[in-house]
């Protein structure tokens, strides 16, 4: 959640405070839902995997490729000549190694929890360690699916799960959680700027309103937390109220006004699919939260003056959300 106060600027990173009996960690302005999580090797490994599966569900298909083919995929890579197929091997590869990291991690723990000490110079581990380097060296052939930018930086989180201490991994994820929020909050106030005078579109901005907030919350929320099941269906079920949205038109209206409800529905709509993107992936996309920003200004320099004329001595039909 945002906390918009003068005493924000007092208040350090890292301060744990309880607000109505849920725990919350301050970072960057915000008061993000905490976990206290264990610090040992069996988690981290479960960090490893959970990381591991979000990242192959935002990347291309087929890449996901089981450890024990790592070699097969190996050879394959280095004998192909052929430029794309080589950008789709390599891809493969990096999926190969993060799972073969995976899998050497896996039964660490096994033996740790049998009462097998793996001393931190242990040829596993160094392999380990070498299988999630690799995956990070050939991750960046792999393309996104889900958004355009931050697939790369989630590729690497299971490599730093593994060599940062799992404090200092946190820190660096609650800050990202921050940074990403914050673009939320940039967007959804960007476009109540852009409509707030618009009889057009005024009735769709606390739906905007409501979908950063609801995003904010997805964002902070464990997926294995029970919170899960309320937080969300409240932010998919904005999502699609949205999509499903309406300008507001006068009963008459012109085809200049229908081009004009048109135009912001889809600014509207692409607005909410960055907030929806980021979201899903947790990280911060700086470059199209931007792009999007610069977007919304021109639409308001080009389009200002007849949004806040749109209302005049007009019958408008309140159809919007």
């Amino acid at each position: 959640m945002s906390v918009h106060d003068a005493m924000l600027d007092k208040i350090e990173n890292g301060t744990v405070k309880n607000f109505d009996g849920e725990e919350r960690i301050f970072y960057d302005g915000y008061w993000i839902r905490y976990y206290a999580l264990p610090n040992n090797l069996a988690f981290k490994k479960q960090l490893i995997d959970q990381l591991t599966r979000r990242v192959f569900h935002h990347a291309e298909s087929g890449i996901n490729t089981p450890g024990e083919r790592l070699e097969e995929v190996r050879t394959a890579y280095e004998s192909e000549t052929d430029q794309s197929r080589k950008r789709v091997l390599a891809a493969m590869l990096a999926g190969a190694m993060m799972n073969r990291g995976s899998d050497i991690l896996t039964r660490i723990v096994e033996l740790e929890e049998m009462g097998v000490k793996v001393a931190s110079d242990n040829p596993l581990i160094k392999e380990c360690g070498r299988c999630f380097m690799g995956a990070l060296e050939y991750g960046k052939y792999i393309r996104p699916v889900t958004s355009k930018e931050g697939l790369d930086e989630l590729w690497g989180e299971p490599f730093k799960a593994f060599t940062m201490p799992i404090g200092q991994f946190l820190e660096s994820r609650y800050i990202k959680i921050a940074q990403t929020m914050s673009e939320m909050d940039a967007i959804a106030d960007k476009l109540a700027d852009v409509f707030e005078k618009s009889d057009m579109f005024v009735n769709i901005i606390p739906v905007i309103r409501e979908l950063a907030e609801s995003a904010k919350l997805a964002t902070e929320t464990m997926r294995a937390d029970t919170q899960i099941i309320e937080v969300w269906p409240r932010f998919v079920g904005t999502a699609d109220k949205i999509i499903s949205s309406r300008p507001a038109m006068p009963s008459q209206h012109t085809r200049r006004e229908t081009a004009l409800g048109r135009r912001g529905m889809q600014l509207v709509q692409d607005g909410c699919e960055i907030i929806v993107a980021l979201a899903n992936i947790r990280i911060p996309m700086p470059h199209t939260t931007r792009g999007f920003l610069q977007q919304c200004e021109q639409f308001q320099g080009r389009y200002g003056d007849r949004l806040k004329g749109d209302g005049k001595a007009r019958d408008y039909k309140k159809r919007s959300a």
